[in-house]
């Protein structure tokens, strides 16, 4: 079992707008930007996937990282996590690899199973191109919520939000462009660690009803990408389904200014109320 840090010693003066700071070369203790909006005590579940993810692609680094599952099994803690992470094959078309977050008495807080290929090099491949909306076009707009259980600074006021002409902050299926803070200072996100943040507000963005009716949290989230993203920005054309059963499923197309990069899901545990 891997322990996954980082041999960068500029992390060691951080900036707040990173979602992570890195103690000790193990320890990942949330800064205020990665706090979900339900609970102070807890992270947002974008940033600690991206942290997964961060993880894998450490372990496999020869390989493209192409479908990363992650479950959340309790509350990511705001007081820290490390990463353990072990590699389960590494063959010559694809390898698979899995990921935890442990807190200080060594509970397991979110799992992740990363899927890796080898990359090749291939001419007049058959693409299917996908328009997407053009970011100058899109105009500076707020997160759907500014909180919904408490007042404090959160992943809520980290990101930078865009909304295409039509798009609006209400229930119903949205597109939207999002740009977030590296996971950590002086490190640049790899593109699949990037995709994380936005990836896991489908359910925000592209939920059914209000956030003072309902309450949607997602058990867990599945990212799915053909094409590394460029670029600083990030799209999601995001949806739900909900059901009286009290389940529900999120999914949308992530995308960047040239097209089509993936898709993610997530699936809800819907609940009336705060």
């Amino acid at each position: 079992m891997l322990r996954i840090g980082s041999e960068s010693s500029t992390l060691r003066g951080m900036s707040p707008r990173a979602f992570f700071n890195l103690e000790d070369e193990q320890w990942f203790r949330p800064t205020d930007w990665a706090r979900g909006p339900w609970d102070p005590e807890a992270c947002h579940a974008g940033p600690p996937s991206g942290l997964l993810a961060r993880g894998l692609e450490r372990a496999v680094p020869d390989r493209q990282l192409v479908r990363l599952t992650v479950e959340l099994m309790r509350p990511v803690p705001m007081s820290g996590v490390r990463v353990e992470v072990e590699v389960e094959r590494i063959g010559r078309a694809s390898a698979r690899a899995t990921a935890e977050l442990r807190d200080a008495q060594g509970k397991c807080s979110a799992r992740a199973l990363g899927l890796f290929v080898t990359p090749r090099r291939l001419s007049d491949v058959p693409t299917r191109r996908v328009a997407v909306p053009d970011l100058d076009e899109a105009e500076p707009g707020a997160f759907p919520f500014r909180s919904a259980a408490h007042e404090l600074p959160s992943f809520l006021d980290a990101v930078e939000v865009r909304y295409p002409p039509g798009e609006d902050t209400g229930p119903g299926p949205t597109t939207v462009w999002m740009k977030t803070p590296p996971l950590l200072s002086g490190e640049a996100p790899s593109p699949f660690q990037s995709l994380c943040p936005l990836a896991d507000c489908v359910n925000g963005f592209g939920r059914n009803g209000d956030v003072g009716d309902w309450r949607f949290l997602n058990l867990d989230l599945t990212i799915h990408v053909h094409r590394p993203p460029a670029g600083a920005w990030r799209g999601l054309r995001a949806w739900s389904q909900w059901e009286p059963s009290g389940t529900g499923v999120a999914g949308g197309e992530l995308f960047d200014a040239e097209g089509l990069v993936g898709f993610a899901t997530q699936t809800l545990m819907v609940e009336r109320g705060l």
